[in-house]
């Protein structure tokens, strides 16, 4: 199925990229009553529930049509929470968050040969990558020099090579989604959370012990990171990359940091990055030579 990109599939896009840029300042207020891992199992397993009540609504329905794919499905699962929050919630002990962010970064370049390969219609022409390359440079300007500093951890090497599976995991979920036969997406993001937060919950059960009892302000911070960024935004993820595919749902990627830093300065009063304006004209200029195509059909219907 040939990828269709709309107006409301940047919306979408531009939606996730706010909600996921900003969810930074909730984890860090949630981390005040709240362990890590019990957090990230905390706003899994409440968005695996809200997604099931609204999945439960629409009819329980999951394949569409008459083919099945459960071990894909579970590989989806797997490779789109469970793993690649144990690898980043291990790995950010040893590596600098300027990494991390540069890490997550790299899943918009790892989509595009893989798509390439095995996605119909998602081919890696030349502006395509030259646009992406030119976004990631923004990336790395915007995040500045703690991207590859050291940490001076005895385990930075492991640790940044567990990030950078973790963005090789959000790869690959994104390329195995489009994949899967006709499903329902309500369907698809209740079962990509439930599965991944039982795993999840074992991991933070086995590192952290019980789960911690938290107060009543760390518990909406819970509530809204389940809510917003994980059931909300997992929904939206799910409908971009089965209509308009992995590559462009990869745009978010380069749009995180980017409101990341916006909702810091705007927010928390945060200094301005010396580098912003450069950083955010290359981040925009690669998006728009990347996507020339879609573009130009959007504002203009004309064809690529």
């Amino acid at each position: 199925m040939t990828p269709q990109i709309t107006g409301k599939s940047w919306a979408m896009v531009i939606l996730m990229g706010v909600i996921w840029g900003s969810t930074f300042l909730v984890i860090e207020l949630a981390l005040v009553g709240i362990t890590p891992f019990w957090l990230a199992a905390a706003r899994i397993t409440f968005a695996g529930l809200l997604t099931s009540v609204v999945w439960g609504l629409t009819g329980w329905r999951l394949f569409t049509g008459p083919e099945r794919a459960w071990l894909p499905l579970l590989s989806v699962s797997m490779l789109s929470t469970a793993i690649p929050f144990q690898l980043l919630s291990w790995g950010l002990q040893y590596v600098t968050s300027g990494f991390a962010g540069i890490s997550m970064a790299t899943v918009a370049l790892m989509v595009l040969p893989l798509a390439h390969v095995l996605v119909p219609g998602e081919k890696m022409t030349f502006r395509r990558l030259v646009g992406f390359l030119i976004g990631f440079v923004g990336v790395v300007i915007l995040i500045g020099p703690d991207s590859f500093a050291s940490s001076g951890q005895s385990l930075e090497m492991f640790g940044k090579l567990a990030c950078l599976g973790a963005a090789a995991c959000y790869a690959m979920s994104s390329i195995t989604m489009r994949r899967l036969p006709p499903i329902d997406p309500f369907g698809l993001s209740a079962i990509v959370l439930l599965i991944g937060s039982v795993f999840v919950i074992a991991t933070a059960y086995m590192v952290e012990g019980p789960p911690p009892v938290i107060d009543n302000q760390t518990l909406f911070y819970v509530a809204l990171l389940g809510l917003v960024p994980t059931a909300g935004a997992n929904i939206l993820r799910v409908l971009v990359i089965r209509t308009a595919g992995p590559v462009f749902m990869s745009l978010v990627n380069y749009q995180v940091p980017l409101w990341s830093v916006f909702f810091g300065m705007t927010i928390l009063n945060e200094p301005a990055r010396d580098n912003l304006f450069l950083a955010l004209v290359l981040i925009l200029a690669g998006l728009g030579l990347s996507q020339y195509g879609a573009l130009k059909r959007l504002f203009t219907g004309a064809a690529s």
